[in-house]
């Protein structure tokens, strides 16, 4: 069999749609595809797909990550553009590399989120993210299926900066963007943890309901902050597996492996 992992997206309105919807909608893709798929043992079959941190439903991301395993081998680029293809704009499949290294889901250790805070000043949400960092905790609650929970929202924050930017509206007046780093830990801390952290240490309270979207996610370098390509690894075992001209011409065109 032959794994393939892919990296897709949730914009625009799809932001609304619940982790089951995409199961769902990806599933129909994968047969309107005629995608090659091996299917688990016993009475109910079902496709070998392995999904990974899934966003909070209603916030966008460019970094979703799951893992599909094939019956036959397929190009992971010609696959992505039928699947792509195959799904609703909006839930777009932007990178499919062939796995060949092991535990994906291992190394999505931290997810970088931007948070628009229209109707905010960028100076309050500068003085609110150095309050929140300069808290040793940050205590919030939030409604479980076991009941309210409190947990610290500020030991997940590896790193959270406030900047100017444009309200996503008509008129494009000024608004407040915020930039954080949140490690993946349990209680999974969700960026709706941190803004109740942002009202509870400095009264930071949006007129509007805040835009989030996940940038990023993969291994986090706590030196430097930086969150790491995940499929990083995929990409340089494949390119050290071609022949030598075959990487210098994935290494020079644009696009390639490199």
């Amino acid at each position: 069999m032959q794994r393939i992992r892919l990296r897709y997206t949730k914009r625009g309105r799809l932001r609304f749609t619940s982790h089951r919807d995409f199961q769902r909608a990806f599933e129909r893709a994968l047969r309107r595809a005629e995608v090659p798929m091996a299917y688990s043992a016993g009475f109910t079959p079902h496709p070998k797909v392995s999904y990974a941190n899934a966003a909070p439903t209603g916030t966008a991301s460019e970094a979703e990550y799951l893992e599909i395993q094939l019956a036959q081998a397929r190009d992971p680029e010609a696959l992505r553009l039928l699947l792509d293809a195959s799904l609703p704009a909006g839930l777009d499949v932007v990178e499919a590399v062939e796995a060949r290294t092991p535990h994906l889901a291992d190394r999505l250790q931290a997810s970088v989120w931007e948070i628009r805070l229209d109707g905010v000043d960028p100076q309050e949400a500068g003085r609110a993210a150095a309050a929140f960092l300069a808290a040793a905790a940050v205590s919030v609650e939030r409604l479980t299926k076991n009941g309210l929970r409190t947990f610290d929202s500020r030991a997940a924050v590896a790193s959270l900066q406030a900047f100017s930017g444009r309200a996503d509206r008509p008129g494009g007046t000024a608004c407040a963007i915020l930039r954080l780093v949140v490690r993946h830990q349990t209680p999974a801390v969700r960026p709706d943890d941190v803004l109740s952290g942002l009202r509870a240490v400095a009264d930071l309270a949006p007129p509007v309901p805040a835009a989030v979207t996940r940038l990023a996610q993969g291994l986090l370098d706590e030196e430097s902050g930086a969150v790491i390509d995940p499929l990083a690894p995929d990409r340089e075992a494949a390119a050290a597996a071609l022949p030598p001209a075959a990487a210098l011409t994935a290494a020079t065109v644009p696009g390639g492996s490199a």
